[in-house]
């Protein structure tokens, strides 16, 4: 089964998807493609900008559920500013207007794809959700309810849980080499979840860490090692504000907020020592629990992470800094879970989401069908970035530190498709159309500096001709491409506006983007990896 591909040479200038062969283009001095993926061109006279169309709206899950992708680049002379650099000699007040003027580091939106990592003591119960003793417990959800009684003593407490979360077949090299060839540049690790559990030696967190309980050792440094010596992603830490059942954050809550022992004694000083420690590049901040960021001293924080903190330069943060705070300020926008807008938005975003589609830890009872393939996958990230976000996408590893088979695979997937098609995915930026209002599933970026512009097309047309209706090409200076396959395409202006271009016609072994799956119909003793030429 094949993704798409594309690529473009320097000129002037959740859903199912139907099961065809994606492409990729990419120019020279006109335009460029290949099956179902990007492709490029460029003009030497130059078009002005023009106002965004918005990105396509596709909301549900079930449509993307089996095509080849592809990607398209075109050169075109338009394009848009690169974002100026960061100011290191700025300094920044504890109010949000300061604050939300600091310029985001350019290498966030360069990056454009990251791994988000849940894993904690939820991970033992694997089942439901990572937010299992909140439905157990508090909720008392029957489902979970009765799992407990099932499957565990009576008097059996979540604490109890902790000295299970072994973390026996952890290998922080191994992960480290799984993330690099996942194709993302940066990965962000739940260095403390709602449930409070810390990853790494919190004296704050006595007896309930990662140091002291479960796996013995400080699993934030191992990985952070590993990530900084065998990889070029940039390391991040998620952290939760609260603490479900904290009795500190509950005497707190009980006073509508009114007193700060919790942050104070707790939230701040663990907030301080990652940063300190470990000094992450994210700083994925999460769960205010309906305190306002007064309540967390958030603006404060804030103001020594970017002025005094040793990544000032270099960090970056999301929205979640308190009620009322999330898709307003901070650093990029995360607005909700698994958030696609749907259309250019004027501040940077980043789209979280889950390969299961019900939870962001591991789940024993998930089924094949919960998870997202290849294809969705690859959808969710072209859509995004067209849209000017990142994709931050989740996996969860088991209680004893695998990383299991199915996202491993994802990961890998992942990165083949990139291989081929990463040039119209990185350092890029939003185009003045995101999507084709000609060919459905056309999605485009652009290199502004080299005058590109990228079509990344989810469907080969069985006709063998793309039809694209946003580039304004000049016929001997625009040349098409197909990423992966490098020789220029021919293709013709249609009668008002757009182009049509000649794709190539490639047998399986021509093909630049090979996809490995597991034969879906096939039992566990005769599975076997193939790729596109086995079928």
């Amino acid at each position: 089964m094949q993704a798409s591909c594309g690529r473009s040479v320097p000129a002037p200038g959740p859903r199912p998807l139907p099961s065809q062969r994606g492409g990729c283009l990419s120019p020279r001095t006109a335009w460029s493609g290949d099956p179902g993926g990007s492709y490029s061109a460029r003009d030497p006279e130059g078009r002005g900008i023009r106002r965004p169309r918005a990105c396509g709206q596709d909301g549900g899950r079930g449509a993307m559920r089996s095509p080849k992708l592809p990607g398209l680049v075109l050169s075109l002379l338009l394009l848009l500013p690169p974002p100026g650099p960061v100011g290191g000699a700025a300094r920044f007040d504890p109010t949000w207007e300061s604050l939300d003027a600091r310029q985001l580091p350019a290498w966030f939106d360069q990056a454009k794809f990251g791994i988000f990592i849940h894993w904690g003591v939820f991970s033992v119960p694997s089942f439901g959700s990572e937010w299992f003793w909140w439905y157990w417990q508090k909720e008392k959800l029957p489902s979970y309810v009765d799992f407990m009684k099932n499957n565990y003593p009576p008097d059996f407490t979540y604490a109890d849980f902790g000295p299970l979360f072994t973390a026996k077949f952890f290998d922080a090299n191994q992960w480290a080499d799984i993330l690099q060839a996942s194709g993302a540049k940066y990965v962000v690790l739940t260095s403390k979840h709602h449930e409070g559990f810390t990853l790494w030696g919190s004296e704050r967190s006595w007896n309930w860490n990662a140091v002291d309980e479960g796996p013995k050792k400080d699993i934030v440094k191992e990985l952070a090692v590993a990530v900084r010596t065998r990889t070029d992603l940039r390391f991040g830490l998620y952290y939760s504000l609260f603490e479900w059942f904290h009795p500190l954050f509950l005497e707190d809550e009980s006073s509508s907020f009114q007193k700060q022992q919790y942050p104070l004694s707790k939230m701040l000083p663990e907030l301080y020592e990652l940063v300190n420690q470990y000094q992450p590049e994210v700083l994925w901040s999460d769960g205010d629990g309906g305190a306002p960021d007064t309540y967390w001293n958030s603006t404060v924080f804030l103001a020594w992470l970017y002025n005094e903190s040793p990544v000032r330069d270099t960090v970056v943060t999301n929205d979640r800094w308190g009620a009322g705070s999330i898709c307003k300020h901070g650093g990029y926008y995360t607005c909700s879970d698994r958030y696609n807008p749907g259309h250019l938005l004027p501040h940077k975003w980043e789209n979280c989401m889950t390969i299961d589609q019900f939870s962001w830890g591991y789940r024993r009872n998930a089924g094949i069908s919960d998870y997202l393939t290849i294809e969705e996958l690859v959808k969710q990230l072209v859509e995004t970035v067209s849209c000017g976000g990142n994709l931050l996408m989740n996996i969860g590893p088991t209680k004893d530190g695998t990383i299991s088979a199915i996202f491993e695979e994802r990961l890998r997937q992942m990165g083949t498709w990139l291989k081929v098609n990463g040039e119209a995915i990185y350092d890029t930026h939003a185009w003045r159309s995101q999507n084709d209002t000609v060919t459905p599933e056309v999605w485009y970026t652009s290199k502004p500096k080299n005058k590109l512009v990228y079509a990344m097309f989810l469907k080969w047309p069985t006709s063998g001709q793309l039809f694209l209706g946003q580039p304004k090409a000049t016929l001997g200076a625009t040349e098409v491409e197909l990423l992966g396959h490098g020789q220029p395409l021919q293709w013709t202006p249609l009668e008002q506006n757009g182009i049509m271009v000649e794709l190539p016609q490639l047998t399986v072994h021509q093909m630049p983007c090979i996809i490995l799956r597991r034969r879906p119909q096939a039992s566990p003793d005769s599975e076997r990896i193939y790729d596109n030429r086995n079928h």
